[in-house]
């Protein structure tokens, strides 16, 4: 039918396992590795190719001529060593065997041997000077070799110095080494003779060193050769090859599937409305027949937008964990590279894949990296991300779509994405994720601790209630350091405490409590935060305090927290009058107990600031301006817009909004100054408190407007604890009983019902 989609011959749609690498490139590894082993074993052989195997006659007479330079026995009846070059140009190797046990009697003596100098007498000079007197005879061997007698004489001179001498006969006869040994023999020296008969047994055996030679000649080039073809020639000539030279032209897309994607639509919560959507798309690639029937056509692409951390990505996860066709996920940025052209290139071979596997969906996570508006930038826009985002629109739609692929964004600019990328065609559908309410956080605090040990008394109901303006990434991430928190102080499972204190870390950062201040500038900031702690506790159009701590978190000295009891959808004109007031109140504070100011409320000063300029010129809550807009754009030219822009209004009226807003800062300031002054004493007892306890919690705070001291305060606080330890002790027995009996915590439940919502916030 006009429409659908097959998939080639012999591939099967949804078929997500990439394709088998080819024989060649086994071939090719196992090409190279013989190779490189080759080289190893030569260049570990090497030593040993030029090895020449001698007689031990042969080796005798080399030893006794001086010939032999270095020995080295090996297994008992071996020999290697090193022959002094004889008119060669470079040494020679020997090897030469023994029978059993014979070199162990004379190994010592080839060793002195090997590294003898031997001086050379004549027979005639060596009488001479054994008739003269001139030498002390040590010691004189004849030895009777094959190819004639040679004497060797050992002794002093008349220096001292020991000297080894090898006679050799004159020219006169060759019976002269016999009559010398004689006459040493009759002059009382007795010295032992030995003879080394039939040498000519033996004889060298040069081995064949043209294999060697012609791998030695030929090996590197072969090796070059393989490598320049492996790493070189092959990648280039298959260009569109994973891990080729020119492969940065392919798409980075990962493939999932319904087997790979273990996220499915039972781990999304909190945003039920966007999670309707998307089940009916892949309902579509499910059963399409059903929808064509009447000529519905399932939206082609789908955008989803909502503030970081709310779950896009997750939910995409989710559609390809459902889903039973292909899933392509790539990041925006993935197509965005050094060289023109890579990013178009890259998103053709992208859809080109998905062509292939069609129907199938693809996941383009954070668009704006290259759906950007066409045309801005100073002095005209990007080429290379303009070429890309223009490919996208092609193959989106284009003559040549196919329809049976879905394209699924996300992103949390929309603002600055182009105006084409948005039309209907395109993406066709806008899906927005805010950040959940009470039963979606509800919902997903729930989801989240399915995968950690939280004790039965926690009412995830009330963490719920506790955590308004969360997103979803930040539950998650309260239920980790809970976690975190529960393990570092040697609990087995998460209790309510622990979801406490990491609600307040996750919020407004880690306590530093090892972090020393200096007892005056704690006084300071103790006072500071008792000004905001007693203006917020004193206004009920405010959110309600939650506690105040001067202990350091994040970069803040101390902090005073407020916790809206419910989900917020507007900001009246005396909510935002009260949070001024609020601001201002550190400040007046410091300047009445302090005696002085400090730079420790320029955020609040700011934060005042901004709020009531944007009362004025964006939301109208000012009666001498008026209802009208006055704020300036927040776009920029960077975004496609112009470089010089129109003065929306006058210098006049910008004198006049200058002064309606100090007005509106004025009179806070002077409103919060007065609740201060009325209540010094209040405010100076929260102060002492905090030095003394650190925290105080809103029933506390709200203990001292209604007159408690501090001494009640703390004998207070030790029957809490001392409550708290009790209740804990049994509940810990309770649950551990269930657990032996395999029996409901009744017991925990009716405790924790008992201490209620009120006790559980308390500190």
């Amino acid at each position: 039918m006009p429409g659908e989609s097959k998939s080639p011959p012999g591939k099967k749609s949804g078929d997500a396992k990439t394709p088998p690498k080819r024989p060649r490139n086994l071939l090719g590894v196992s090409l190279v590795s013989a190779m490189l082993l080759l080289l190893v074993w030569m260049f570990s052989r090497a030593p040993l190719l030029g090895e020449v195997e001698k007689s031990p006659g042969e080796f005798w007479q080399d030893l006794l001529s001086g010939r032999i330079r270095t020995v080295v026995m090996e297994g008992g009846t071996q020999l290697h060593g090193e022959l002094a070059p004889d008119g060669e140009d470079a040494p020679r190797r020997f090897k030469v065997s023994f029978p059993e046990n014979y070199l162990v009697e004379k190994f010592d003596f080839i060793q002195e041997r090997a590294n003898l100098d031997i001086v050379d007498l004549s027979g005639q000079d060596f009488k001479a000077r054994l008739e003269s007197g001139r030498l002390e005879l040590l010691e004189a061997t004849l030895f009777r070799l094959s190819d004639g007698t040679r004497l060797e004489v050992r002794y002093l001179d008349d220096n001292g110095s020991l000297t080894t001498a090898r006679v050799t006969p004159d020219i006169e006869g060759t019976g002269q080494l016999n009559g010398i040994y004689a006459a040493i023999i009759e002059r009382g020296h007795a010295v032992g003779i030995q003879s080394l008969r039939n040498p000519e047994a033996f004889r060298y055996k040069e081995p064949n060193t043209f294999l060697a030679q012609l791998v030695f000649t030929f090996g590197p080039w072969v090796l070059i050769i393989a490598l320049f073809w492996f790493f070189i020639f092959r990648q280039v000539r298959t260009p569109s090859g994973t891990g080729g030279v020119l492969s940065f032209g392919r798409s980075r897309a990962k493939l999932y599937n319904k087997e790979t994607s273990k996220v499915t639509f039972e781990d999304v919560a909190g945003i039920d409305e966007a999670k309707d959507e998307v089940q009916e798309i892949v309902e579509f690639l499910k059963n399409p027949g059903k929808f064509q029937r009447i000529g519905a056509r399932i939206p082609r692409g789908v955008l989803l937008v909502g503030p970081p951390g709310t779950g896009k990505t997750l939910l995409a996860k989710a559609i390809a964990g459902e889903a039973d066709v292909p899933f392509f996920s790539i990041c925006g940025s993935d197509f965005v590279e050094m060289f023109v052209g890579v990013g178009a290139s890259r998103v053709r071979d992208l859809f080109k894949q998905a062509k292939e596997n069609s129907p199938c969906i693809v996941f383009l996570d954070e668009i704006d990296a290259v759906g950007r508006r066409r045309g801005t930038g100073l002095g005209g826009g990007h080429d290379e991300r303009e070429q890309t985002l223009n490919a996208i629109l092609v193959e989106m739609d284009g003559f040549d779509t196919d329809q049976g692929i879905i394209l699924i964004a996300a992103t949390n600019r929309p603002d600055v994405l182009d105006p084409a990328l948005l039309r209907p065609g395109r993406f066709d559908r806008q899906i927005t994720i805010e950040p959940p309410d009470i039963v979606g956080r509800e919902a997903i605090l729930k989801v989240h601790a399915r995968k950690v040990k939280v004790h039965p008394s926690v009412d995830m109901q009330v963490i719920a209630r506790g955590t308004p303006t969360f997103s979803g990434a930040e539950l998650e991430a309260l239920i980790n350091e809970a976690a975190l928190l529960a393990v570092l102080h040697g609990e087995q499972m998460i209790r309510h405490e622990h979801l406490e204190e990491a609600r307040d870390k996750v919020k407004w950062g880690r306590q530093r409590k090892s972090r020393a201040m200096d007892p005056a500038d704690q006084l300071i900031t103790a006072y500071h935060e008792a000004g905001h702690a007693l203006v917020a506790a004193m206004l009920a159009e405010v959110e309600p305090l939650h506690k105040v701590t001067i202990i350091p978190r994040g970069l803040a000295l101390g902090a005073t927290m407020q916790l809206p009891e419910k989900d917020v959808y507007h900001f009246s004109k005396r909510k935002m009058m009260g949070n001024l007031k609020v601001l201002y109140a550190g400040r007046i504070a410091e300047e009445i107990f302090c005696d002085d100011i400090t730079a420790g409320a320029s955020n609040d000063i700011e934060r005042a600031t901004e709020l009531a300029r944007a009362m004025v010129c964006e939301w109208g809550m000012s009666d001498n301006i008026g209802p009208i807009h006055y704020g300036d754009s927040k776009e920029t030219f960077f975004l496609g817009r112009e470089v010089t822009r129109t003065l929306t209004h006058s210098d006049t009226l910008t004198l006049e909004i200058d002064r309606e807003v100090k007005r509106l800062l004025d009179e806070c300031y002077q409103e919060s100054r007065r609740l201060i002054e009325d209540h010094r004493n209040e405010v100076d007892q929260i102060a002492k408190a905090l030095v003394e306890f650190e925290v105080l919690s809103r029933p506390e705070v709200e203990g001292i407007l209604a007159g408690r001291t501090i001494e009640d305060l703390g004998e207070l606080r030790r029957k809490e604890r001392a409550a708290q330890e009790e209740m804990t002790r049994r509940l810990r027995g309770a649950h551990d009983e269930s657990v032996k009996g395999g029996t409901p915590d009744a017991i925990a439940t009716e405790e924790e019902g008992d201490m209620g919502v009120e006790g559980k916030f308390a500190y």
